[in-house]
């Protein structure tokens, strides 16, 4: 359990004094997909910096292992998915959300060409980047809506999205979910894209929370608050400017593909949210999830355990939002 997979912990202090400049606060995010562009963009934009913090982000393969990174003190602040977030909590994981930037899955499910049918995939073999995650989740839940069984395929831990192309490509693996830019990859190769999971009925989903430790939020709470400004700001700033975003995106994915990135940025700057607060009801709708994923369980409907946005409330009040945006 999760518990058990931080046994393992790094020693991490603090030096009671440092101003939030001399701290080198770390931020983890999960892959190289387009939806990771709001915590690249505020260390890219110079960000941090203007907010007063001294940071660095880093790359920590799945939510799972960002979040074990987190608990470990290793890192301060992880980009990952309210689902595993979730799981942790329960497991007794000292974890809160703050903010989040993307409030629906990314993901288009996508097959072999001679799979035209959700019925298509029953005896095949589906990848995901691993077990807990929004990967999976995606995955039984689109199974789930098309009355597929769980049971009737099998689903494979695969690893990041480019790899998981290449394996649909070499035909390794008959289905996955991907985003993009893999996914407009996926179609050039003549891949087929049996739904887009934003036209599902399970659509609304926090796919990019910011998770912290509980603790740490409350002993931190001014560089919770500047990191918030930070990656509201890049997060917008990406949304409003082409340019800008597309020099994240290149930067980060290294796409040598012009129509790639292009297709990347429209699809997430249409996507992102600003204000960045996490989808109430899509949290309401994965605690949801998750309970009817354990028989007898009932869905834990007091969000406070979940999410603290005390300090974008503050940050609200203040007028800082309305100041971003031209709006005052």
């Amino acid at each position: 359990m999760f518990r058990k997979a931080c046994l393992v912990v790094l020693l991490w202090t603090t030096i009671s004094g440092w101003s939030s400049a001399q701290e080198n606060y770390l931020i983890a995010y999960g892959g190289f997909a387009g939806f990771q562009a709001p915590v690249w963009a505020p260390k890219d934009l110079g960000l941090l910096a203007k907010y007063g913090l001294n940071g660095d982000v880093v790359m920590i393969p799945g939510s799972t292992r960002g979040l074990q990174a987190l608990v470990a003190g290793s890192v301060h602040f992880a980009q990952v998915d309210a689902a595993t977030t979730i799981n942790a909590i329960q497991q007794g994981a000292d974890l809160v959300m703050i903010s989040g930037s993307l409030n629906t899955f990314p993901f288009s499910f996508v097959t072999q060409k001679e799979i035209r049918k959700p019925e298509d995939l029953v005896g095949k073999k589906i990848g995901i980047v691993g077990f807990g995650g929004a990967n999976e989740l995606a995955v039984v839940l689109a199974l789930k809506e098309w009355n597929v069984p769980r049971q009737s395929v099998t689903i494979i831990q695969s690893g990041g999205a480019a790899n998981r192309l290449v394996a649909l490509s070499a035909k390794a693996l008959d289905a996955t979910v991907l985003a993009h830019p893999e996914l407009g990859e996926a179609v050039r190769m003549g891949m087929n894209v049996l739904a887009h999971m934003s036209d599902m009925k399970t659509a609304t989903f926090p796919m990019n929370v910011i998770a912290v430790r509980r603790s740490f939020l409350e002993k931190n709470r001014d560089a919770v608050k500047r990191f918030q400004q930070a990656y509201a700001e890049g997060t917008y700033q990406f949304m409003q400017s082409k340019d800008t975003g597309l020099a994240v995106l290149a930067k980060r994915l290294q796409q040598k593909n012009p129509k790639a990135l292009e297709e990347t940025y429209q699809y997430f700057a249409s996507s992102f949210s600003f204000p960045t607060r996490v989808s109430q009801q899509g949290l309401r709708n994965t605690l949801e999830m998750i309970a009817q994923r354990t028989p007898g369980a009932k869905a834990d409907t007091d969000l406070r355990r979940y999410l603290d946005e005390s300090t974008l409330d503050e940050l609200e009040k203040e007028g800082f939002f309305k100041r971003l945006s031209g709006r005052n």
